[in-house]
């Protein structure tokens, strides 16, 4: 089996420089909807790109077939333009701008076809507004032909069973069939369509759910399908045991995973692809992206990409973890914190206004309030180390590359620029000085000088 996927058309209604299949529906493209549904069929996937093509190039994998269309003459066409990827295998063809279709639907589909032994087998669906789809033309329930819009009589327009654009084929007789379809049409152009004609045994499977297959066009339709989406995600977790206590301001992409007994607070978004574990306790105005949070983790207003976070972990509020944060069972990150690319262990906690950037810090460490790792000299990123059981002092700096020992005490408000020792104080700051009636003495001077 083979997957061809159409996602040449210039999507004019966008009104947009990024191809059509490249926009976003819950912070994934269009077009890896359709990619990674292909994938649960096969590893032989094949596209037929055009406007914008190298935009979308960056999003595909590098084991999928790119073929260009570059002349829009239609559905037929563009089949026509990836021939050399057509074979004795059967192949199944999909839209990049339907980005909806389900594993379930294709694999029944697909076992239809096979067991009827068809020629082709078409996916259709009864739509209470039929406009702009092709209708299927049956006689005592067996299929003659599609009849696209603009070439659709009055009685045929009556017609609410669809075609949805999907459809499988053997593929030989797809390929001798793309060369006797003409562009005799309304449209002027070769539609694929017309090769169900040319086929020996035509099978149809009706879906039941519309949604599967919505088309999207414009702004407006995107806006439409994403909104629908997003309320079937939502229902699944939610029959999951997760509980969601405001729907209509959650987000939650459909590659993430979420464990029973988590609450998730209004305004959370949650993107790509995030595993969630039990009994956590995730938002409100809380964005997580690509993250691996294990059970009983509390989340509260604050952003967390390609990061993991291990049990018992509390973030929050207003923190931010950038990639390569791993933060393990029992830390605290507090109100602005940020960290990228740090490690810190079990116990440890940094629960206020703190940079850590490629840091390790050990276990039971406190990073107090104001500390920074200043880990960029200009030209290179340098990593700093902190050891178990440490204590930094408030409004710290630590000037990376350095290593700051075992059960140390950096006093606050200094400047780390060496190594310390296990179990060392680190004092790296001006004496104070105290210069006693200073003040006094200053005003009456300026008393004296009529200021």
């Amino acid at each position: 089996m083979k997957v061809l996927i159409l996602a040449a058309g210039q999507g004019k209604r966008m009104k947009s420089k990024i191809p059509k299949v490249a926009h976003k529906i819950l912070d994934k493209p269009m077009i890896n909807w359709v990619i990674d549904v292909a994938k649960e069929i096969t590893d032989e996937i094949g596209i037929v790109l055009g406007n914008g093509k190298d935009l979308v190039k960056e999003l595909l994998d590098e084991n999928v077939k790119i073929f260009e269309q570059k002349e829009r003459l239609g559905t037929g066409h563009a089949v026509l333009c990836a021939e050399q990827f057509l074979d004795d295998n059967d192949i199944l063809i999909l839209y990049g701008d339907v980005p909806f279709i389900s594993y379930h639907t294709l694999n029944t589909l697909v076992e239809k076809h096979l067991k009827d032994d068809n020629s082709s087998t078409i996916l259709s669906v009864r739509l209470e507004d039929p406009t702009g789809y092709g209708r299927i033309i049956k006689n005592e329930d067996k299929f003659v032909k599609i009849v696209e819009e603009k070439d659709a009589n009055p009685s045929e327009k009556q017609i609410k069973e669809v075609y949805t654009g999907i459809a499988v084929y053997k593929g030989e007789q797809l390929k001798k069939a793309l060369h006797h379809i003409t562009p005799q049409n309304a449209q002027g152009e070769y539609y694929l369509t017309d090769v169900f004609e040319h086929m020996e045994k035509v099978g149809v499977v009706e879906l039941e759910n519309e949604i599967e297959v919505m088309g999207i066009n414009d702004r407006i339709q995107l806006a439409e399908a994403e909104k629908k989406i997003r309320k079937e995600i939502l229902k699944k977790h939610m029959l999951n045991g997760v509980t969601i206590q405001d729907p209509d301001s959650t987000y939650i992409s459909a590659d993430v995973s979420i464990g029973p007994d988590t609450i998730i607070y209004p305004q959370t978004f949650i993107y790509g692809k995030t595993t969630i574990g039990e009994d956590c306790e995730i938002g409100p105005l809380t964005r997580i992206k690509d993250c691996i949070i294990e059970d009983k983790v509390k989340i509260i207003r604050s952003e967390c990409e390609l990061s993991r976070i291990q049990k018992n972990v509390s973030i929050g509020p207003f923190s931010r973890l950038r990639e390569g944060t791993e933060l393990q069972e029992n830390v605290k990150i507090g109100n602005f914190v940020e960290t990228k690319k740090t490690k810190i262990s079990c116990n440890s906690k940094a629960q206020h206004l703190t940079y850590l950037g490629d840091t390790y810090v050990g276990k039971d460490v406190n990073v107090g309030a104001g500390t920074i790792t200043c880990n960029y000299d200009g030209k290179k990123k340098n990593k700093t180390f902190i050891d178990d059981g440490a204590f930094i002092g408030s409004n710290t700096s630590l000037v990376a590359p350095v290593n700051v020992g075992k059960n140390s005490l950096i006093g606050a408000g200094s400047v780390i620029t060496k190594d310390v020792p296990d179990n060392a104080l680190a004092l790296a700051r001006s004496h104070q000085i105290n210069k006693e009636n200073w003040v006094l003495k200053r005003n009456s001077e300026n008393v004296e000088k009529g200021v």
